[in-house]
């Protein structure tokens, strides 16, 4: 199913939406997408915030050859890839604060990754907009994994896009949102490593698989498309009308 026009929907339409996506992808991800040791919560606070959705144990996590189980080793494809050298120095609306999130953590309460769903109230206001910067580099900078979601389109807070904004407080590198490409799906390896993973998408186009990273090598890919448009699917009809403007048939 192809990404709605979120940032011509009515006002407050998202966070329902959101609410839904974070459960299902949650659904997903338990579902074998995640290795049998992990969980996929949420609502967990995590570090004095509340992550759309994180990954948590109830077992020591189970390796194979080193690995983790389940997951994949290669460098995730992606249009956008910016990776660690030694020579470079690596250095974070009551809508969007009500907001589900997803995180992943260890049995000892060690959280591992989270996704973060980007809201219109993240980009509503400076206030808002550097809450949810310094958020995410301050999970980055302790060690915590990151992916990132923003079907919004660039507001005069982040011209070039979210990544361009968060990846400025890691380390500055050229970094161009083509207008055809305007929304942003990223992946983020922690500190020390910091690596990040970026593909580019616009209305009208398929959810691509993120990554979620468990460790600096390892990730598995989420299923937005699918949990997307299981998400789309359930919603009421005349929901699904009043976010394309359409009449209810």
């Amino acid at each position: 199913m192809p990404i709605h026009d979120w940032g011509k929907a009515p006002d407050g339409a998202f966070h329902h939406f959101h609410q839904k996506w974070m459960a299902s992808l949650c659904d997903f991800l338990n579902d074998g997408v995640l290795p049998s040791d992990l969980m996929a919560l949420i609502d967990s606070p995590a570090l004095g915030f509340v992550p759309d959705i994180f990954a948590v144990t109830n077992s020591p996590h189970s390796t194979r050859n080193g690995r983790s189980v389940g997951t994949l080793i290669a460098p995730p494809n992606a249009r956008y890839v910016s990776l660690h050298s030694k020579s470079q120095q690596s250095d974070a609306s009551i809508q969007a604060a009500r907001a589900n999130r997803v995180a992943v953590r260890t049995k000892f309460g060690d959280l591992i990754a989270i996704v973060e769903l980007v809201s219109p109230g993240n980009k509503d206001g400076h206030r808002a907009f550097r809450k949810f910067r310094d958020m995410t580099v301050e999970f980055l900078n302790r060690g915590v994994h990151v992916s990132i979601i923003d079907l919004h389109p660039p507001t005069a807070r982040d011209p070039q896009g979210i990544h361009k904004v968060i990846w400025d407080e890691i380390r500055e590198e050229p970094f161009e949102l083509p207008a055809d490409k305007p929304l942003i799906v990223a992946a983020y390896v922690a500190d020390p490593i910091n690596d990040a993973y970026v593909e580019l998408v616009a209305v009208g186009d398929p959810l691509p698989p993120m990554p979620i990273f468990l460790d600096a090598e390892s990730y598995i890919l989420a299923p937005l498309e699918e949990s997307y448009m299981s998400t789309w699917n359930k919603c009421p009809a005349a929901y699904r009308a009043f976010v394309e403007g359409r009449p209810l048939l």
